[in-house]
């Protein structure tokens, strides 16, 4: 959500696709030009699942995509070997049953950076700690609220037919997003509700910058139109963006609507 138009002067753009050479395909024989071709397609269609769903199993690509366990593995491991993606250990909740658990496959912050549109962290960055140093955190913070207000006002014309519950004005709020190019998604949870950022253009920014992402959080919330936790950042190297919507919280408040709460340190 963080609006690198904004910061950079430019409007976002379609996620491009991670390049691939069909040289690196590990096992495959060298495929003919049409061929190439397909299997650049596949793999553009395996970095957009995984920008959008963050972490996942080889299984759910497979399935999410159509191809067989040996087909979706030769493009993983073709990807692992040219540091596109990472695999970790899935993380289970609650008891688990015999065995390993699956892998989970991660894009990599290379991969990421590909995807997005970074030309400009190196002049935005500069920008801000110019702001920093001329007016303190103050101004960063007065800074960071104008660069979300126009997509806030966007977001907020988009969500006008969701009604006033907050899970229903999550799931519109996550379809504008994903139409700014920020791949949400809302989901129901037991405590409430989940809005998730699979995509950050400024992460880079953010990281030295938090008030970007206080500044997100705090659109999130007046958007949603209650209190809201934002749980994990891209920024701060979590695979997702992630904010949490207590079921029964009360309504948002002028002055410190949204709390941040770490759940993976």
């Amino acid at each position: 959500m963080k609006n690198a138009a904004a910061l950079s002067g430019h409007q976002p753009t379609a996620v491009p696709a991670v390049g691939a050479s069909a040289s690196a395909l590990v096992g495959a024989p060298s495929p003919t030009l049409g061929g190439a071709a397909t299997e650049t397609s596949t793999r553009d269609r395996v970095t957009q699942l995984l920008l959008e769903r963050g972490a996942t199993t080889a299984a759910q690509l497979g399935l999410a995509l159509g191809l067989s366990p040996a087909a979706i593995r030769r493009h993983l491991d073709a990807m692992l070997a040219d540091g596109d993606v990472v695999a970790r250990e899935q993380t289970v909740q609650g008891s688990r049953g015999r065995g390993r658990p699956a892998k989970v496959f991660v894009l990599t912050e290379a991969a990421r950076v590909r995807c997005g549109t970074h030309h400009y962290d190196n002049m935005a960055t500069a920008a801000l700690r110019w702001i920093a140093r001329s007016g303190g955190p103050d101004a960063v913070e007065a800074f960071a609220a104008e660069q979300v207000s126009a997509l806030e006002s966007r977001c907020r014309a988009a969500m006008e037919d969701a009604g006033d519950e907050p899970l229903a004005r999550a799931e519109a709020l996550a379809g504008a997003l994903t139409a700014e190019g920020y791949a949400a998604n809302a989901t129901t949870i037991a405590s409430g509700g989940q809005l998730c950022q699979h995509h950050c253009p400024v992460a880079h920014v953010a990281a030295e910058f938090p008030q970007l992402c206080e500044a997100e959080t705090a659109v999130i919330s007046r958007l949603v139109g209650t209190h809201v936790q934002r749980l994990a950042t891209i920024a701060h190297g979590d695979g997702v963006c992630t904010t949490h919507i207590p079921t029964q919280p009360g309504r948002a408040q002028s002055g410190n609507p949204v709390t941040t709460v770490r759940t993976d340190r």
